[in-house]
């Protein structure tokens, strides 16, 4: 795979596809649901994403996240990843990736929607999880050629299941403590993934609100099988506050490591408790 290709594959999942709740004794999925949750509608959190190997701190990307409603009144996450400074300039690569999450009052994911352009491949995709019969239906189709026909992959699933954006969410709400040990379950396009989560230590992170302890939690998401079948590593640190705040991630690969940052941080209020469908 080209190396940017991996570059904006890593970003597009490197803060919001690492976790998806812990398992218990039993195999069910804690779920806390929304009354405590430390985020609410109108939350905003910003980063940039810097590059380095040959050249030392590119900037190559900002990714934005946004918890609101759609327009039916449904509870939604959305995400944006977009290239920008050095990796437009000097390697003439682009990518533009937006995530549309539609979840119920358990942040249990109803529906995925995906517009995903690298260069000038685009797809259009969305993935549709029926929690009753357990199965989870994805559906990609190219814009550029509306006669073709569209991809479509199907997986079940049992217990709890949530795509990219709800997942991170979800982590926010639960007790992180060292040493806490999960196994997550992620659908991806189509596929559901089960990835090891460990939370390794606390540690001093300085960043846009302020010097503050964080968790460092690190996803096995690299290797074969997995969310990203290359060689790697990720770290995230989430402050250990009653914010939750996914502050800082880094990802180490054989293309070089990616440095993600938050740049900005706008507090919402409650969000809507609906039923879940």
């Amino acid at each position: 795979m080209n190396k940017f290709l991996v570059i904006a594959t890593v970003l597009a999942v490197l803060v919001s596809s690492a976790f998806f709740g812990p398992v218990d004794a039993a195999g069910e999925n804690k779920d806390p649901g929304l009354a405590s949750a430390p985020f609410g509608s109108g939350e905003k959190l910003s980063y940039e994403g810097k590059f380095s190997k040959i050249v030392r701190g590119i900037t190559v990307a900002d990714l934005s996240f946004e918890v609101g409603t759609d327009e039916t009144g449904a509870n939604q996450i959305t995400m944006e990843a977009r290239s920008k400074g050095t990796v437009l300039r000097l390697f003439r690569f682009s990518f533009l990736q937006r995530y549309q999450t539609e979840f119920d009052s358990g942040l249990k994911v109803l529906r995925t929607v995906k517009f995903d352009q690298q260069r000038d491949r685009i797809r259009e995709s969305e993935a549709a999880f029926d929690h009753e019969t357990g199965r989870v239906v994805y559906t990609e189709r190219d814009p550029k050629d509306p006669l073709k026909a569209p991809r479509t992959v199907a997986s079940d699933f049992t217990g709890q299941v949530h795509d990219m954006l709800t997942g991170i969410y979800l982590l926010r709400t639960l007790p992180l403590e060292v040493g806490a040990q999960f196994e997550v379950a992620i659908s991806d396009s189509g596929l559901v993934y089960n990835v090891p989560v460990i939370v390794t230590r606390r540690e001093m992170q300085n960043t846009k609100v302020g010097r503050v302890m964080c968790f460092r939690v690190e996803p096995q998401v690299f290797g074969d099988g997995r969310l990203i079948e290359e060689k790697g590593e990720m770290v995230i640190w989430i402050t250990d506050d009653t914010r939750r705040i996914p502050v800082r991630s880094v990802i180490k690969a054989d293309i070089g490591q990616i440095d993600i940052r938050l740049s900005n941080f706008t507090a919402g209020g409650s969000t809507k408790e609906t039923a879940g469908r």
